[in-house]
């Protein structure tokens, strides 16, 4: 998929701010010739988990076609559409998706959405249509009635720890328990009463607590996740360590961001692999090529597991004679991340990976990581709805 542009972006912010979940999908010119598209794998992990269709499980043919009722939606009117789903005897049988009179809707690499809603398939052309305006216009448009309609279903606050971290706001600033990075949550959780510990659960109540220094710039923490060693070329982080560290002062580490647009200065990039379902790192070096594997479905998994809802608490952080001091100032607050998304995201590089390995004075190796983070301001194209709160 083609990068977005900021309108694009702009765009699909303001449908998961209102509650859509949606998967992406771009048309090629020959597909729209052809009138056929690829079922990418997450347009494949949209369908599957809004039990709409399972391309798994979908015999080769056209006798084993499934039929969805779809609407192309338009400024001021629909279009009755179908989607086949479909897998070709030819070409292995790569799962194909196409809607009926696409070919009139869109130009060839414009960026189309696909929401699930009542068990029918709505496609909206995120780049030709002015969502802003037709979503907070007075005037009644088929495309402002269903996101009404999907963000009244969910619409839930959490109060109780809103007004918890409002009281500690109030506070002003308060002092650091240690002094580390981690300091921030640290803190934070203790003045919760939140017992520190290694879980992987939730911290409130089902509520994960994410806290960071607020410097523009910064990315934000979405989870750590090992990669499937039995799957991979190497097999432990020491390995890794030892082909792509360097020295730093007395340490060795490996202390770097990965991406799947650019590769770093140690020739690290990440690739996705939809047929298999599969995040690979890979190394320029041709002696060694795609080094370790994550299935994409256990980071589906984790990301589910560990930001089903989120408070996201940004914090002033000040030094007073040598001690650093918070002041929680504001909180955003995410809910069901759309799976399907984090894909794409990998993709566009707006996910990325850090590396936080070393190698101890004992000779040990120790790594933090690996871990998924997200650049900032990009949450609302994770997660709907994107509430914002302000502590003080």
């Amino acid at each position: 998929m083609r990068q977005f542009t900021t309108l694009e972006i702009n765009r699909i912010k303001l449908l998961t701010e209102n509650s859509v979940e949606l998967t992406l999908i771009e048309p090629t010119e020959t597909g729209l010739v052809k009138s056929i598209m690829d079922a990418t794998g997450s347009v494949r992990l949209f369908l599957k988990s809004k039990n709409i269709h399972d391309f798994e499980i979908q015999k080769q043919g056209q006798e084993s076609k499934v039929l969805v009722n779809s609407v192309l939606l338009g400024t001021d009117a629909i279009v009755n559409s179908v989607a086949s789903l479909y897998r070709p005897n030819t070409k292995k049988g790569d799962p194909r998706i196409w809607f009926k009179g696409l070919g009139s809707y869109a130009n060839a690499n414009d960026i189309l959405g696909i929401i699930e809603f009542q068990s029918v398939l709505y496609v909206l052309n995120i780049t030709q249509l002015d969502l802003e305006t037709l979503l907070n216009t007075n005037v009644t448009n088929p495309i402002k009635e269903l996101v009404n309609e999907i963000r009244q279903i969910s619409n839930e606050v959490a109060d109780e720890l809103l007004l918890l971290l409002n009281k500690i706001a109030a506070q002003g600033l308060v002092p650091a328990i240690l002094n580390a990075d981690t300091a921030i949550g640290r803190t934070l959780e203790t003045l919760l009463g939140i017992d520190i510990n290694s879980s992987r659960k939730p911290d409130y109540k089902g509520i994960e607590l994410k806290s960071y220094r607020d410097k523009r710039g910064n990315r934000k923490n979405l989870f750590a996740q090992v990669p499937d060693w039995n799957l991979s070329k190497f097999k432990s982080s020491a390995e890794i360590l030892n082909n792509f560290g360097y020295n730093r002062g007395e340490d060795f580490k490996l202390y770097c961001t990965v991406s799947s647009l650019v590769r770093n200065s140690q020739g690290l990039m990440l690739k996705m692999d939809s047929k298999v379902n599969q995040l690979l790192e890979n190394s320029d070096k041709n002696n060694i090529g795609d080094f370790i594997v994550w299935g994409l479905d256990t980071l589906h998994k984790r990301l589910l597991e560990k930001h089903n809802e989120t408070f996201w608490i940004a914090a002033d952080s000040k030094t007073i004679d040598g001690k650093e001091y918070f002041q929680y100032k504001k909180v955003e607050h995410t809910k069901k991340p759309i799976v399907s998304q984090f894909d794409i995201l990998l993709e566009q590089g707006i996910i990325t990976l850090d590396h936080l390995i070393k190698r101890k004075s004992t000779g040990s190796v120790v790594e933090k990581g690996p871990i998924f983070k997200i650049k900032p301001n990009a949450l609302d194209l994770l997660f709907p709805p994107s509430q914002s709160y302000s502590l003080i």
